[in-house]
């Protein structure tokens, strides 16, 4: 059954994103909110030096992942995209 997905969450996860951002932009990056799909998986494109780190890996699993994970425990899962 799928979940329609509010503004609420929208909100809670553009927050959490910006608590990683600074860390991403010192590097010459950023990442965007693609979208959240109604079976609330969260899906996000690395941005600027940031899309093609070889590093970028890590910066999903360890920063984007976890830090969305503990603050929006009900997401099924997070994504990176590209354009």
């Amino acid at each position: 059954m799928a979940v329609l997905v509010n503004e609420d969450l929208y909100a809670r996860v553009e927050s959490s994103l910006d608590s990683i951002r600074p860390y991403l932009r010192k590097d010459g990056g950023d990442i965007e909110l693609v979208e959240i799909t109604p079976e609330l998986e969260v899906r996000v494109r690395l941005v600027g030096a940031c899309e093609t780190c070889p590093m970028s890996f890590m910066t999903m699993k360890a920063g984007v992942e976890e830090n969305l994970r503990a603050a929006i425990p009900e997401i099924t899962g997070i994504q990176a995209v590209t354009l």
